[in-house]
């Protein structure tokens, strides 16, 4: 899958949550209180299922999951 096809359904999903709220791909989603513990356990299992990843210890830190970008940038590096 291709990082703008990734970055779309990543978008999908967080628009789903944050109704209203407007974020840039790069923006910190944590800095700016969109997500939260709860949220990135959800996220993370969305991402797990819908990309058929499983993330390794490592790679479950705060800066993976802190923007569209970076979450991309993760599920593109994992599928090649």
């Amino acid at each position: 899958m291709n990082p703008d096809a990734i970055a779309t359904k990543v978008r999908d999903f967080l628009e789903g949550y944050v109704l209203g709220e407007h974020f840039a791909d790069d923006d910190n989603l944590f800095n700016l209180g969109l997500i939260n513990s709860l949220m990135a356990m959800q996220m993370v299992m969305f991402l797990e299922k819908e990309f058929a990843v499983k993330f390794t210890n490592d790679e479950l830190n705060l800066a993976n999951f802190s923007s569209v970008d970076s979450i991309t940038h993760l599920l593109a590096t994992r599928q090649t």
